[in-house]
């Protein structure tokens, strides 16, 4: 996939800004249709030459791009028909309808081709497809085997990623200057298909970003187990949780590992140490140790009244700390604030069900509550799921791509806990370990195949992490 904008995700308003922006600089509206629509016409010659096209096009500047990608297909030797829903409105829609050469049909009376492009609307809509316009829409779009959608699917709104009306799944779509929210945010995210992405010369910056490929030094010829960091997990009740934890964190590049626990718990290898206490101020004397980079809570902890005093005595330890899973829970919307003003770093690494028991946010995209809940605790937050947020408190964000839908279940989680933890441990800053660290997990699991285990996907992180090298 080509990457946009240097990885700027931009909002609707912000991508209208930034179009202003390059017509205000001497680029008119007409030369960026051209950009848009050429491009995404030899991108669709490319993938289906040939196909029989149907271009449904809407009164916009989306619909004018529409008419530019039908003329280009025309030129290339394709049979395309345009299917109108309305004059075009705008200067450049009309501008763009004026150079078409084949057939334009009502929308009412088209016949589905063997390849629909979607040209009705495009980024910024705010209302549903509705009516005859909806059911008409649907006919044309179910009866073509390769489906198309010029910029994002119609009904999708652009910065949620909620579905207006219903909207099936394209085979291709095709972003143009710029990848939206929706791209990535569900459920528009899973309906995309294949995205790609169209330069029409849009340069703006944003908070938001694509999560990339990640560059990780090899560690130095002077380095030894402890510059390389001490994860210190704190293990509950249920020990599988934590001996998972620590083993992905010992592939994904820390120095040492230990796991401190309050009863008999057998280390998943020889390498990992597994320290026991008997109380819990000998568990507060163990973790004073100044070599430990970073204490994770929260796999396996339960939901107790001595879970919550784990959790309780992790936080007055004035050391950097990641609360994921059951630490989550206990901590609750009520005690967010006690992460605020930390001397330390936190990091949290909640699944929407956590998310919801921590944050008193639910209005706006995955993006803003994700940003809010950072900013209101101090905490990077790695909002996991198939569309997984990552914010830190300063308000940058980043992206990731839909990784392996095998990654649904149980004990993945522990898994990412251990990887974020290991390249915090490394790099000793919250926001790159939670971007490395997510980046790892999903590409490990693409490496994994189908229908693995967390053990399974432990065992690929390491040739993730090669990648990285």
């Amino acid at each position: 996939m080509a990457m946009l904008n240097d990885g700027h995700i931009l909002t609707a308003a912000a991508m209208q800004a930034a179009e202003r922006h390059l017509i205000e600089n001497g680029t008119s509206v007409v030369e960026l249709m051209h950009r848009a629509g050429t491009g995404a016409a030899d991108y669709i010659w490319r993938s289906g030459p040939h196909l029989p096209t149907l271009v449904l096009c809407g009164p916009g500047n989306n619909g004018g791009d529409g008419y530019v990608i039908a003329q280009t297909l025309l030129e290339k030797g394709a049979e395309v028909k345009i299917a109108a829903t309305a004059e075009p409105a705008t200067e450049a829609a009309k501008n763009a309808k004026s150079l078409w050469q084949g057939q334009t049909l009502a929308y009412a009376e088209a016949a589905p081709e063997m390849q629909f492009v979607d040209c009705l609307f495009g980024t910024g809509l705010t209302r549903p497809v509705a009516g005859d316009l909806l059911k008409h829409y649907q006919r044309l779009f179910d009866g073509a085997p390769r489906r198309v959608a010029i910029d994002l699917p119609s009904g999708i709104e652009t910065d949620t990623g909620a579905m207006l009306n219903p909207v099936s799944e394209y085979d291709l779509t095709i972003a143009l200057g710029a990848f939206k929210p929706a791209h990535y945010l569900t459920p528009a995210s899973a309906l995309m298909g294949d995205l790609v992405g169209i330069d029409i010369g849009v340069r703006a910056a944003s908070q938001v970003r694509l999560l990339e490929r990640p560059s990780i030094e090899v560690p130095k010829k002077l380095d030894h187990k402890y510059t390389r960091g001490l994860v210190a997990i704190v293990a509950g009740d249920m020990h599988g949780a934590a001996r998972l934890t620590a083993m992905a964190a010992q592939q994904s590049g820390a120095g040492y590992v230990k796991i401190f626990a309050g009863s008999a718990l057998s280390s998943p290898n020889q390498s990992i140490v597994v320290e026991s206490h008997s109380e819990l101020n000998q568990l507060r004397a163990q973790l004073f140790d100044e070599r430990i980079s970073v204490i994770v809570i929260g796999p396996g902890l339960g939901r107790n009244a001595h879970a919550a005093k784990l959790l309780d005595l992790i936080l007055d330890v004035e050391k950097p700390v990641l609360l994921d899973a059951d630490a989550l829970i206990l901590l609750s919307k009520t005690a967010v604030h006690r992460l605020k003003g930390r001397a330390s770093p936190v990091m949290l690494t909640p699944h929407s069900g956590e998310f919801a028991a921590i944050s008193v946010h639910s209005d706006g995209s995955k993006i803003d509550v994700t940003a809010k809940l950072a900013a209101d605790s101090d905490a990077v937050v790695v909002h996991k799921g198939n569309d997984s947020v990552i914010a830190n408190p300063a308000g940058d964000v980043a992206l990731a791509q839909s990784s392996s839908s095998w990654l649904s279940t149980a004990g993945t989680g522990d898994v990412l806990a251990g990887i974020v933890s290991a390249r915090f441990a490394n790099e000793k800053d919250a926001f790159l370990a939670a971007k490395q660290g997510q980046w790892l997990h999903g590409r490990a699991a693409k490496l994994a195949g189908p229908s693995f285990s967390p053990e399974i996907l432990i065992d690929h992180i390491s040739k993730a992490l090669q990648e990285c090298l």
